[in-house]
Protein backbone atom coordinates (compact mmCIF):
# COMPACT_ATOMS: atom_id res chain seq x y z
CA UNK A 1 0.00 0.00 0.00
CA UNK A 2 1.32 3.43 -0.98
CA UNK A 3 1.12 5.94 1.84
CA UNK A 4 0.29 8.73 -0.62
CA UNK A 5 -2.93 6.87 -1.51
CA UNK A 6 -3.80 5.47 1.92
CA UNK A 7 -6.10 7.22 4.39
CA UNK A 8 -4.09 7.65 7.60
CA UNK A 9 -5.09 10.92 9.31
CA UNK A 10 -2.20 11.13 11.78
CA UNK A 11 -2.04 13.80 14.49
CA UNK A 12 1.03 15.63 15.78
CA UNK A 13 -0.47 16.63 19.13
CA UNK A 14 -1.98 14.42 21.81
CA UNK A 15 -5.76 14.97 21.89
CA UNK A 16 -6.95 16.45 25.18
CA UNK A 17 -9.53 13.70 25.80
CA UNK A 18 -6.93 10.91 25.60
CA UNK A 19 -5.22 10.04 28.90
CA UNK A 20 -3.70 6.58 28.49
CA UNK A 21 -1.05 5.68 25.86
CA UNK A 22 -3.18 3.29 23.80
CA UNK A 23 -5.94 5.87 23.38
CA UNK A 24 -3.46 8.63 22.55
CA UNK A 25 -1.60 6.51 20.00
CA UNK A 26 -4.70 5.07 18.34
CA UNK A 27 -5.86 8.63 17.71
CA UNK A 28 -2.45 9.96 16.68
CA UNK A 29 -1.77 7.01 14.36
CA UNK A 30 -5.09 7.47 12.59
CA UNK A 31 -6.55 4.15 13.74
CA UNK A 32 -9.77 5.43 15.31
CA UNK A 33 -11.84 8.57 15.64
CA UNK A 34 -14.35 9.34 18.37
CA UNK A 35 -17.95 9.93 17.33
CA UNK A 36 -19.53 10.32 20.77
CA UNK A 37 -18.67 9.37 24.33
CA UNK A 38 -17.60 5.72 24.24
CA UNK A 39 -18.34 5.34 20.49
CA UNK A 40 -15.53 5.06 17.93
CA UNK A 41 -15.14 4.74 14.19
CA UNK A 42 -12.47 2.27 13.07
CA UNK A 43 -10.38 3.82 10.29
CA UNK A 44 -8.50 1.73 7.69
CA UNK A 45 -5.26 1.40 9.65
CA UNK A 46 -7.09 0.40 12.82
CA UNK A 47 -9.49 -1.96 11.09
CA UNK A 48 -6.59 -3.88 9.55
CA UNK A 49 -5.39 -4.65 13.09
CA UNK A 50 -8.89 -5.56 14.28
CA UNK A 51 -9.27 -8.00 11.36
CA UNK A 52 -5.94 -9.68 12.13
CA UNK A 53 -6.90 -10.19 15.78
CA UNK A 54 -10.26 -11.59 14.71
CA UNK A 55 -8.60 -14.00 12.27
CA UNK A 56 -6.29 -15.33 15.00
CA UNK A 57 -9.33 -15.80 17.23
CA UNK A 58 -11.22 -17.61 14.45
CA UNK A 59 -8.31 -19.93 13.73
CA UNK A 60 -7.96 -20.96 17.36
CA UNK A 61 -11.70 -21.33 17.92
CA UNK A 62 -12.06 -23.44 14.78
CA UNK A 63 -9.14 -25.59 15.96
CA UNK A 64 -11.11 -26.68 19.07
CA UNK A 65 -14.21 -27.53 17.06
CA UNK A 66 -15.96 -24.18 17.29
CA UNK A 67 -18.60 -23.29 14.70
CA UNK A 68 -19.07 -19.64 13.88
CA UNK A 69 -22.54 -18.12 13.77
CA UNK A 70 -23.94 -14.61 13.97
CA UNK A 71 -26.71 -13.61 16.36
CA UNK A 72 -28.91 -10.51 16.34
CA UNK A 73 -27.87 -7.56 18.44
CA UNK A 74 -31.53 -6.53 18.74
CA UNK A 75 -33.31 -8.82 21.21
CA UNK A 76 -36.84 -9.04 22.64
CA UNK A 77 -36.71 -7.96 26.26
CA UNK A 78 -38.91 -10.79 27.51
CA UNK A 79 -36.26 -13.46 26.92
CA UNK A 80 -33.91 -11.49 29.18
CA UNK A 81 -36.63 -11.17 31.78
CA UNK A 82 -36.93 -14.96 31.93
CA UNK A 83 -33.38 -15.11 33.33
CA UNK A 84 -33.79 -11.97 35.51
CA UNK A 85 -30.94 -10.25 33.71
CA UNK A 86 -32.81 -7.09 32.76
CA UNK A 87 -32.65 -6.27 36.46
CA UNK A 88 -29.11 -7.64 36.83
CA UNK A 89 -27.71 -5.45 34.05
CA UNK A 90 -29.76 -2.46 35.17
CA UNK A 91 -28.93 0.80 33.41
CA UNK A 92 -26.02 -0.86 31.58
CA UNK A 93 -28.51 -2.41 29.15
CA UNK A 94 -29.73 -0.25 26.26
CA UNK A 95 -33.53 -0.28 25.86
CA UNK A 96 -35.27 0.68 22.62
CA UNK A 97 -37.73 3.48 23.34
CA UNK A 98 -41.42 2.52 23.01
CA UNK A 99 -40.45 -1.04 22.07
CA UNK A 100 -40.02 -4.18 24.12
CA UNK A 101 -36.54 -4.59 22.68
CA UNK A 102 -33.00 -4.29 24.04
CA UNK A 103 -29.50 -4.16 22.55
CA UNK A 104 -27.66 -7.28 23.63
CA UNK A 105 -24.69 -6.82 25.97
CA UNK A 106 -23.99 -10.57 25.58
CA UNK A 107 -25.83 -13.59 24.10
CA UNK A 108 -26.32 -16.40 26.63
CA UNK A 109 -30.10 -16.13 26.37
CA UNK A 110 -30.16 -16.26 22.57
CA UNK A 111 -27.81 -19.24 22.38
CA UNK A 112 -29.97 -21.07 24.92
CA UNK A 113 -33.08 -20.18 22.92
CA UNK A 114 -31.54 -21.84 19.84
CA UNK A 115 -30.40 -24.86 21.85
CA UNK A 116 -33.90 -25.24 23.30
CA UNK A 117 -35.34 -25.47 19.81
CA UNK A 118 -32.80 -27.78 18.17
CA UNK A 119 -30.68 -29.68 20.72
CA UNK A 120 -32.90 -32.47 22.06
CA UNK A 121 -30.70 -35.53 22.55
CA UNK A 122 -27.39 -36.39 24.20
CA UNK A 123 -26.32 -37.41 20.68
CA UNK A 124 -26.53 -33.74 19.62
CA UNK A 125 -23.71 -32.76 21.98
CA UNK A 126 -21.07 -31.56 22.69
CA UNK A 127 -21.36 -28.33 20.74
CA UNK A 128 -19.18 -25.20 20.63
CA UNK A 129 -20.78 -22.18 18.97
CA UNK A 130 -19.11 -18.78 18.69
CA UNK A 131 -19.47 -15.41 17.07
CA UNK A 132 -17.55 -12.14 16.73
CA UNK A 133 -20.20 -9.51 17.08
CA UNK A 134 -20.94 -5.94 18.12
CA UNK A 135 -22.05 -5.59 21.72
CA UNK A 136 -23.70 -2.64 23.44
CA UNK A 137 -23.31 -1.63 27.08
CA UNK A 138 -24.39 1.72 28.43
CA UNK A 139 -21.23 2.44 30.37
CA UNK A 140 -21.99 5.36 32.69
CA UNK A 141 -18.41 6.60 32.49
CA UNK A 142 -16.77 5.40 29.26
CA UNK A 143 -13.08 6.14 29.32
CA UNK A 144 -9.62 4.91 28.28
CA UNK A 145 -10.58 4.89 24.62
CA UNK A 146 -11.72 1.52 23.33
CA UNK A 147 -10.94 -0.24 26.63
CA UNK A 148 -14.24 0.90 28.13
CA UNK A 149 -16.69 1.91 25.43
CA UNK A 150 -20.40 1.63 24.75
CA UNK A 151 -20.16 -0.23 21.46
CA UNK A 152 -17.47 -2.85 20.93
CA UNK A 153 -16.55 -6.08 19.20
CA UNK A 154 -16.46 -9.23 21.28
CA UNK A 155 -15.89 -12.87 20.54
CA UNK A 156 -18.32 -14.83 22.65
CA UNK A 157 -18.40 -18.64 22.58
CA UNK A 158 -20.77 -21.10 24.20
CA UNK A 159 -20.34 -24.78 24.96
CA UNK A 160 -23.22 -27.25 25.30
CA UNK A 161 -22.54 -30.51 27.14
CA UNK A 162 -24.40 -33.45 28.61
CA UNK A 163 -22.33 -33.71 31.80
CA UNK A 164 -20.22 -31.68 34.20
CA UNK A 165 -17.18 -33.68 33.10
CA UNK A 166 -17.96 -32.63 29.54
CA UNK A 167 -18.17 -29.01 30.65
CA UNK A 168 -14.74 -29.38 32.29
CA UNK A 169 -13.31 -30.58 28.96
CA UNK A 170 -14.93 -27.76 26.98
CA UNK A 171 -13.73 -25.22 29.55
CA UNK A 172 -10.15 -26.51 29.31
CA UNK A 173 -10.26 -26.38 25.52
CA UNK A 174 -11.20 -22.72 25.68
CA UNK A 175 -8.61 -21.97 28.35
CA UNK A 176 -5.87 -23.46 26.15
CA UNK A 177 -7.20 -21.69 23.04
CA UNK A 178 -7.20 -18.35 24.87
CA UNK A 179 -3.59 -18.82 25.91
CA UNK A 180 -2.64 -19.46 22.29
CA UNK A 181 -4.60 -16.41 21.10
CA UNK A 182 -2.87 -14.03 23.50
CA UNK A 183 0.56 -15.50 22.79
CA UNK A 184 0.03 -15.17 19.04
CA UNK A 185 -1.10 -11.56 19.54
CA UNK A 186 2.13 -10.80 21.41
CA UNK A 187 0.49 -10.10 24.79
CA UNK A 188 2.11 -10.61 28.17
CA UNK A 189 -0.84 -11.84 30.25
CA UNK A 190 -1.72 -13.72 33.44
CA UNK A 191 -4.78 -15.64 34.59
CA UNK A 192 -6.77 -15.04 37.77
CA UNK A 193 -9.75 -16.57 39.53
CA UNK A 194 -12.74 -14.30 39.09
CA UNK A 195 -16.34 -13.54 39.95
CA UNK A 196 -19.04 -14.55 37.47
CA UNK A 197 -21.08 -11.44 38.31
CA UNK A 198 -24.24 -11.01 36.23
CA UNK A 199 -23.23 -14.03 34.12
CA UNK A 200 -23.86 -16.48 36.96
CA UNK A 201 -22.47 -19.99 37.15
CA UNK A 202 -19.61 -21.51 39.09
CA UNK A 203 -16.02 -21.65 37.79
CA UNK A 204 -14.70 -18.41 36.36
CA UNK A 205 -11.28 -17.14 35.26
CA UNK A 206 -10.08 -13.89 33.77
CA UNK A 207 -7.14 -13.27 31.46
CA UNK A 208 -5.48 -10.07 32.57
CA UNK A 209 -2.81 -7.64 31.38
CA UNK A 210 -1.04 -5.63 34.08
CA UNK A 211 -1.51 -1.93 33.43
CA UNK A 212 -1.83 1.34 35.34
CA UNK A 213 -4.79 2.03 33.06
CA UNK A 214 -6.64 -1.01 34.39
CA UNK A 215 -9.87 -0.75 36.33
CA UNK A 216 -9.54 -4.23 37.82
CA UNK A 217 -7.39 -4.98 40.85
CA UNK A 218 -5.67 -8.36 41.08
CA UNK A 219 -4.04 -9.94 44.12
CA UNK A 220 -1.23 -12.38 43.43
CA UNK A 221 2.03 -13.94 44.49
CA UNK A 222 3.89 -15.46 41.57
CA UNK A 223 6.08 -17.63 43.80
CA UNK A 224 2.99 -19.25 45.30
CA UNK A 225 1.22 -19.38 41.96
CA UNK A 226 -1.81 -17.65 43.43
CA UNK A 227 -3.67 -14.99 41.44
CA UNK A 228 -7.24 -13.74 41.73
CA UNK A 229 -9.33 -10.73 40.89
CA UNK A 230 -9.79 -8.61 44.00
CA UNK A 231 -13.52 -9.42 43.74
CA UNK A 232 -12.81 -13.02 44.82
CA UNK A 233 -9.27 -12.92 46.27
CA UNK A 234 -8.71 -14.43 49.71
CA UNK A 235 -5.88 -14.49 52.23
CA UNK A 236 -4.79 -16.32 55.36
CA UNK A 237 -5.48 -13.40 57.67
CA UNK A 238 -6.35 -15.05 61.03
CA UNK A 239 -9.86 -14.95 62.55
CA UNK A 240 -10.62 -12.55 65.38
CA UNK A 241 -11.45 -15.49 67.67
CA UNK A 242 -12.63 -15.53 71.28
CA UNK A 243 -11.36 -14.06 74.54
CA UNK A 244 -11.52 -15.93 77.86
CA UNK A 245 -13.75 -13.51 79.75
CA UNK A 246 -17.31 -13.30 78.45
CA UNK A 247 -19.41 -10.88 80.56
CA UNK A 248 -22.85 -9.57 79.60
CA UNK A 249 -23.20 -6.77 77.11
CA UNK A 250 -22.79 -3.26 78.48
CA UNK A 251 -23.97 -0.03 76.87
CA UNK A 252 -21.60 2.94 76.95
CA UNK A 253 -21.75 6.46 75.58
CA UNK A 254 -19.80 7.25 72.41
CA UNK A 255 -21.05 10.72 71.41
CA UNK A 256 -18.02 11.56 69.26
CA UNK A 257 -17.34 8.14 67.76
CA UNK A 258 -18.69 7.89 64.21
CA UNK A 259 -16.13 5.46 62.78
CA UNK A 260 -13.94 2.54 63.80
CA UNK A 261 -10.88 4.77 64.06
CA UNK A 262 -12.76 7.02 66.51
CA UNK A 263 -13.53 4.03 68.76
CA UNK A 264 -9.91 2.88 68.62
CA UNK A 265 -8.52 6.31 69.42
CA UNK A 266 -11.02 7.44 72.06
CA UNK A 267 -11.50 4.15 73.97
CA UNK A 268 -8.20 2.34 73.34
CA UNK A 269 -9.93 -0.57 71.63
CA UNK A 270 -8.28 -3.05 69.24
CA UNK A 271 -9.71 -2.34 65.77
CA UNK A 272 -10.40 -6.03 65.08
CA UNK A 273 -12.63 -6.18 68.21
CA UNK A 274 -14.96 -3.60 66.70
CA UNK A 275 -17.76 -5.16 64.63
CA UNK A 276 -18.57 -2.68 61.90
CA UNK A 277 -22.24 -2.95 60.90
CA UNK A 278 -23.55 -2.17 57.41
CA UNK A 279 -27.03 -2.44 55.95
CA UNK A 280 -27.43 -3.52 52.31
CA UNK A 281 -30.46 -4.33 50.22
CA UNK A 282 -30.17 -7.54 48.16
CA UNK A 283 -32.97 -7.71 45.57
CA UNK A 284 -34.63 -5.08 47.81
CA UNK A 285 -34.47 -7.23 50.96
CA UNK A 286 -32.48 -5.61 53.83
CA UNK A 287 -29.51 -7.43 55.34
CA UNK A 288 -27.30 -6.48 58.29
CA UNK A 289 -23.64 -7.28 57.58
CA UNK A 290 -20.80 -7.32 60.11
CA UNK A 291 -17.12 -6.76 59.31
CA UNK A 292 -14.10 -6.73 61.58
CA UNK A 293 -12.62 -3.30 62.26
CA UNK A 294 -11.65 -1.43 59.11
CA UNK A 295 -12.01 -4.46 56.82
CA UNK A 296 -13.72 -3.30 53.65
CA UNK A 297 -16.85 -5.07 52.46
CA UNK A 298 -16.37 -6.57 48.99
CA UNK A 299 -19.68 -6.01 47.20
CA UNK A 300 -19.00 -8.70 44.59
CA UNK A 301 -18.47 -11.27 47.35
CA UNK A 302 -21.61 -10.08 49.14
CA UNK A 303 -23.68 -10.40 45.98
CA UNK A 304 -22.36 -13.90 45.42
CA UNK A 305 -22.94 -14.93 49.04
CA UNK A 306 -26.55 -13.76 48.93
CA UNK A 307 -27.19 -15.03 45.40
CA UNK A 308 -28.70 -11.66 44.54
CA UNK A 309 -29.24 -10.06 41.15
CA UNK A 310 -28.75 -6.59 42.61
CA UNK A 311 -27.33 -5.13 45.80
CA UNK A 312 -27.10 -1.58 47.13
CA UNK A 313 -26.23 0.12 50.41
CA UNK A 314 -29.15 1.42 52.44
CA UNK A 315 -29.93 5.12 52.30
CA UNK A 316 -29.72 7.23 55.45
CA UNK A 317 -33.49 7.33 55.97
CA UNK A 318 -33.70 3.55 55.48
CA UNK A 319 -30.99 2.97 58.10
CA UNK A 320 -32.88 5.04 60.64
CA UNK A 321 -36.19 3.32 59.92
CA UNK A 322 -34.73 -0.19 60.13
CA UNK A 323 -32.32 0.13 63.03
CA UNK A 324 -33.28 3.25 64.97
CA UNK A 325 -29.87 4.83 64.41
CA UNK A 326 -27.63 6.41 61.82
CA UNK A 327 -24.47 4.93 60.29
CA UNK A 328 -21.78 4.43 62.92
CA UNK A 329 -24.20 3.50 65.69
CA UNK A 330 -25.66 0.28 64.27
CA UNK A 331 -25.13 -3.19 65.76
CA UNK A 332 -26.72 -6.59 66.43
CA UNK A 333 -28.27 -5.76 69.86
CA UNK A 334 -31.50 -3.78 70.37
CA UNK A 335 -32.47 -3.58 66.69
CA UNK A 336 -35.64 -1.63 65.96
CA UNK A 337 -36.84 -4.21 63.39
CA UNK A 338 -35.93 -7.77 62.60
CA UNK A 339 -33.29 -7.89 59.84
CA UNK A 340 -31.51 -10.94 58.47
CA UNK A 341 -27.83 -10.95 59.43
CA UNK A 342 -24.58 -12.33 58.01
CA UNK A 343 -20.94 -11.66 58.90
CA UNK A 344 -17.46 -12.01 57.53
CA UNK A 345 -15.66 -15.28 58.31
CA UNK A 346 -13.08 -13.48 60.45
CA UNK A 347 -15.85 -12.86 62.98
CA UNK A 348 -17.08 -16.45 63.28
CA UNK A 349 -17.69 -17.32 66.98
CA UNK A 350 -16.04 -14.03 68.04
CA UNK A 351 -16.81 -12.51 71.45
CA UNK A 352 -15.59 -9.47 73.36
CA UNK A 353 -16.81 -7.33 70.48
CA UNK A 354 -17.91 -3.69 70.36
CA UNK A 355 -20.69 -2.57 68.03
CA UNK A 356 -23.35 0.11 67.77
CA UNK A 357 -26.32 0.13 70.19
CA UNK A 358 -28.82 1.13 67.47
CA UNK A 359 -29.09 4.41 69.31
CA UNK A 360 -27.14 7.43 68.16
CA UNK A 361 -24.15 8.17 70.38
CA UNK A 362 -24.05 4.75 72.09
CA UNK A 363 -22.31 1.38 71.62
CA UNK A 364 -22.34 -2.02 73.32
CA UNK A 365 -19.20 -3.77 74.56
CA UNK A 366 -18.74 -7.47 75.43
CA UNK A 367 -20.88 -8.65 72.50
CA UNK A 368 -20.70 -12.41 71.90
CA UNK A 369 -21.81 -12.93 68.29
CA UNK A 370 -22.88 -16.50 69.09
CA UNK A 371 -24.93 -15.33 72.10
CA UNK A 372 -26.12 -11.82 71.30
CA UNK A 373 -26.58 -11.77 67.52
CA UNK A 374 -28.73 -13.72 65.05
CA UNK A 375 -26.14 -14.30 62.35
CA UNK A 376 -27.40 -16.80 59.77
CA UNK A 377 -24.06 -17.53 58.12
CA UNK A 378 -20.43 -16.47 57.88
CA UNK A 379 -18.94 -15.80 54.44
CA UNK A 380 -15.70 -14.45 53.03
CA UNK A 381 -16.86 -10.86 52.51
CA UNK A 382 -13.72 -8.75 52.88
CA UNK A 383 -11.40 -7.18 50.34
CA UNK A 384 -7.83 -8.43 50.74
CA UNK A 385 -4.98 -5.95 51.13
CA UNK A 386 -1.46 -5.93 49.81
CA UNK A 387 0.98 -7.69 52.12
CA UNK A 388 -1.54 -10.16 53.57
CA UNK A 389 -0.50 -13.84 53.44
CA UNK A 390 -1.71 -15.58 50.28
CA UNK A 391 -3.93 -18.67 50.72
CA UNK A 392 -1.46 -21.08 49.08
CA UNK A 393 1.87 -20.60 50.84
CA UNK A 394 1.22 -17.67 53.13
CA UNK A 395 3.55 -15.38 51.18
CA UNK A 396 2.81 -11.65 50.93
CA UNK A 397 0.21 -10.69 48.35
CA UNK A 398 0.78 -7.98 45.79
CA UNK A 399 -2.15 -5.96 44.50
CA UNK A 400 -1.85 -4.49 41.01
CA UNK A 401 -4.10 -2.80 38.46
CA UNK A 402 -4.92 -4.83 35.37
CA UNK A 403 -7.09 -4.84 32.25
CA UNK A 404 -9.34 -7.82 31.57
CA UNK A 405 -8.88 -9.12 28.00
CA UNK A 406 -10.89 -12.32 28.36
CA UNK A 407 -13.26 -14.10 30.74
CA UNK A 408 -14.42 -17.72 30.78
CA UNK A 409 -17.33 -19.10 32.82
CA UNK A 410 -18.81 -22.44 33.75
CA UNK A 411 -22.46 -21.46 33.48
CA UNK A 412 -23.81 -24.89 34.35
CA UNK A 413 -27.61 -25.04 34.08
CA UNK A 414 -28.48 -21.43 35.03
CA UNK A 415 -29.78 -20.55 31.56
CA UNK A 416 -30.96 -23.95 30.37
CA UNK A 417 -33.19 -24.33 33.43
CA UNK A 418 -34.57 -20.80 33.12
CA UNK A 419 -35.34 -21.22 29.40
CA UNK A 420 -36.20 -24.95 29.56
CA UNK A 421 -33.40 -26.05 27.23
CA UNK A 422 -33.47 -29.77 28.02
CA UNK A 423 -32.27 -32.96 26.33
CA UNK A 424 -32.93 -36.68 26.68
CA UNK A 425 -29.98 -38.58 28.14
CA UNK A 426 -28.93 -42.14 27.25
CA UNK A 427 -31.61 -43.47 29.62
CA UNK A 428 -34.36 -41.38 28.05
CA UNK A 429 -34.52 -39.04 31.04
CA UNK A 430 -34.88 -35.30 30.51
CA UNK A 431 -31.92 -33.21 31.72
CA UNK A 432 -30.94 -29.52 31.43
CA UNK A 433 -28.11 -28.74 29.01
CA UNK A 434 -24.85 -27.92 30.83
CA UNK A 435 -23.31 -24.74 29.44
CA UNK A 436 -20.15 -22.66 29.39
CA UNK A 437 -19.56 -19.09 28.19
CA UNK A 438 -16.26 -17.66 26.92
CA UNK A 439 -15.61 -14.02 25.97
CA UNK A 440 -12.73 -12.07 24.43
CA UNK A 441 -12.68 -8.30 23.82
CA UNK A 442 -11.18 -7.61 20.39
CA UNK A 443 -10.61 -3.91 21.10
CA UNK A 444 -9.02 -4.69 24.44
CA UNK A 445 -6.47 -7.02 22.85
CA UNK A 446 -5.43 -4.20 20.50
CA UNK A 447 -5.36 -1.57 23.24
CA UNK A 448 -3.42 -3.78 25.65
CA UNK A 449 -0.96 -4.66 22.92
CA UNK A 450 -0.24 -0.94 22.46
CA UNK A 451 -0.06 -0.37 26.22
CA UNK A 452 2.68 -3.01 26.38
CA UNK A 453 4.46 -2.17 23.11
CA UNK A 454 5.02 1.55 22.77
CA UNK A 455 7.67 4.16 23.51
CA UNK A 456 7.87 7.94 23.43
CA UNK A 457 7.82 7.92 19.62
CA UNK A 458 4.86 5.66 18.97
CA UNK A 459 3.67 2.07 18.62
CA UNK A 460 5.94 -0.98 18.19
CA UNK A 461 3.73 -3.69 16.69
CA UNK A 462 4.25 -7.43 16.97
CA UNK A 463 4.32 -8.79 13.39
CA UNK A 464 1.27 -11.01 13.92
CA UNK A 465 -1.20 -8.13 14.28
CA UNK A 466 0.72 -5.20 12.76
CA UNK A 467 -1.25 -3.29 10.11
CA UNK A 468 1.68 -3.91 7.76
CA UNK A 469 4.80 -5.92 8.39
CA UNK A 470 7.26 -3.63 6.62
CA UNK A 471 7.34 0.14 6.25
CA UNK A 472 9.48 1.41 3.35
CA UNK A 473 10.69 4.95 3.87
CA UNK A 474 11.74 6.50 0.59
CA UNK A 475 14.15 9.29 1.54
CA UNK A 476 13.79 12.04 -1.08
CA UNK A 477 11.88 10.02 -3.67
CA UNK A 478 12.42 12.89 -6.09
CA UNK A 479 15.74 11.17 -6.76
CA UNK A 480 15.45 8.65 -9.62
CA UNK A 481 17.80 6.25 -7.81
CA UNK A 482 15.75 6.33 -4.59
CA UNK A 483 12.36 6.14 -6.32
CA UNK A 484 13.31 3.28 -8.65
CA UNK A 485 15.05 1.29 -5.88
CA UNK A 486 12.14 1.76 -3.45
CA UNK A 487 9.55 0.84 -6.10
CA UNK A 488 11.46 -2.32 -7.02
CA UNK A 489 11.83 -3.34 -3.38
CA UNK A 490 8.13 -2.63 -2.78
CA UNK A 491 7.16 -4.93 -5.67
CA UNK A 492 9.53 -7.71 -4.56
CA UNK A 493 8.33 -7.64 -0.93
CA UNK A 494 4.69 -7.81 -2.00
CA UNK A 495 5.49 -10.65 -4.40
CA UNK A 496 7.04 -12.49 -1.43
CA UNK A 497 3.73 -12.22 0.46
CA UNK A 498 4.91 -9.50 2.86
CA UNK A 499 2.49 -6.69 3.67
CA UNK A 500 4.14 -3.36 2.90
CA UNK A 501 3.33 0.28 3.57
CA UNK A 502 5.47 2.35 1.21
CA UNK A 503 6.01 6.02 2.09
CA UNK A 504 6.23 7.31 -1.46
CA UNK A 505 5.28 10.89 -0.62
CA UNK A 506 7.21 13.52 -2.51
CA UNK A 507 8.04 16.87 -0.99
CA UNK A 508 7.98 15.49 2.60
CA UNK A 509 11.14 15.84 4.66
CA UNK A 510 13.06 12.72 5.80
CA UNK A 511 12.62 13.73 9.45
CA UNK A 512 8.86 13.94 9.07
CA UNK A 513 8.78 10.54 7.37
CA UNK A 514 10.92 8.96 10.09
CA UNK A 515 8.58 10.35 12.78
CA UNK A 516 5.57 8.92 10.98
CA UNK A 517 7.29 5.53 10.65
CA UNK A 518 8.00 5.42 14.39
CA UNK A 519 4.48 6.58 15.23
CA UNK A 520 2.79 3.96 13.03
CA UNK A 521 5.18 1.34 14.38
CA UNK A 522 5.48 -1.39 11.72
CA UNK A 523 7.89 -4.12 12.88
CA UNK A 524 10.49 -3.27 10.22
CA UNK A 525 11.31 0.05 8.60
CA UNK A 526 13.39 -0.28 5.43
CA UNK A 527 15.05 3.06 4.76
CA UNK A 528 15.87 3.61 1.10
CA UNK A 529 18.11 6.63 0.60
CA UNK A 530 21.06 7.79 -1.48
CA UNK A 531 23.39 7.55 1.53
CA UNK A 532 23.39 3.73 1.48
CA UNK A 533 22.21 3.14 -2.09
CA UNK A 534 25.46 4.50 -3.45
CA UNK A 535 27.07 1.42 -1.88
CA UNK A 536 24.25 -0.86 -3.02
CA UNK A 537 22.65 -1.09 0.44
CA UNK A 538 19.51 -0.22 2.37
CA UNK A 539 19.04 0.22 6.12
CA UNK A 540 16.58 -1.90 8.11
CA UNK A 541 15.40 -0.59 11.48
CA UNK A 542 13.76 -3.04 13.91
CA UNK A 543 11.07 -0.91 15.51
CA UNK A 544 10.71 -2.71 18.86
CA UNK A 545 14.42 -2.78 19.72
CA UNK A 546 15.69 0.15 17.66
CA UNK A 547 18.44 -2.07 16.20
CA UNK A 548 19.63 -1.10 12.71
CA UNK A 549 21.16 -3.29 10.04
CA UNK A 550 22.73 -2.44 6.71
CA UNK A 551 22.01 -5.04 4.02
CA UNK A 552 22.57 -5.23 0.25
CA UNK A 553 19.52 -4.21 -1.77
CA UNK A 554 19.39 -7.60 -3.46
CA UNK A 555 19.23 -9.32 -0.06
CA UNK A 556 16.63 -7.00 1.51
CA UNK A 557 13.61 -9.25 0.89
CA UNK A 558 15.28 -12.30 2.44
CA UNK A 559 16.59 -10.18 5.32
CA UNK A 560 13.06 -8.90 6.03
CA UNK A 561 11.61 -12.43 5.91
CA UNK A 562 14.27 -13.71 8.32
CA UNK A 563 13.81 -10.80 10.73
CA UNK A 564 10.02 -11.13 10.75
CA UNK A 565 10.32 -14.82 11.53
CA UNK A 566 12.79 -14.00 14.31
CA UNK A 567 10.34 -11.42 15.72
CA UNK A 568 7.51 -13.95 15.76
CA UNK A 569 5.73 -13.02 12.52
Amino acid sequence: MRLSKYFIPTLKEIPAEAVIPSHQLMLRAGMIRGLSSGIYSLLPMGYRVWKKVMEIIREEMDAIGGMELHLPALNPKDIWEETNRVEAFGDTMFHIKNRDLVLAPTHEEIITHIAQAFVHSYKDMPQIWYQIQTKFRNEPRPKSGVIRSRQFLMKDAYSLDTSWEGLDESYQKHFDAYCRIYERCGLDYFVVGASSGAMGGSGSQEFMVESDAGEDLCAFNMESGYAANIEVATSQLPPVGRVDENPDVEKFATPNAKAIDDLVEQFDLPAERCAKALVYFADEEPWLIFMSGNDQLNEAKLQGALGANTIRPAHDEELLALTGANAGSIGPVNLKTKIRQIADMRLEHANGMVSGANENGFHYRNIDLDRDANIEAYHDLRTVLEGEPDPVKGLPLKVKKAIEVGHIFKLGTKYSEALKANFLDANGKEQPIIMGSYGIGVERIVACHIEQRHDKDGIAWHPSIAPFQVHITGVKVESDLVRESAEKLYDHLEAAGIEVLYDDRAGVSPGFKFKDADLLGMPLNVIVGEKHLKDGNVEIKIRHSGERRIVPVENAVEACKALLEELGG
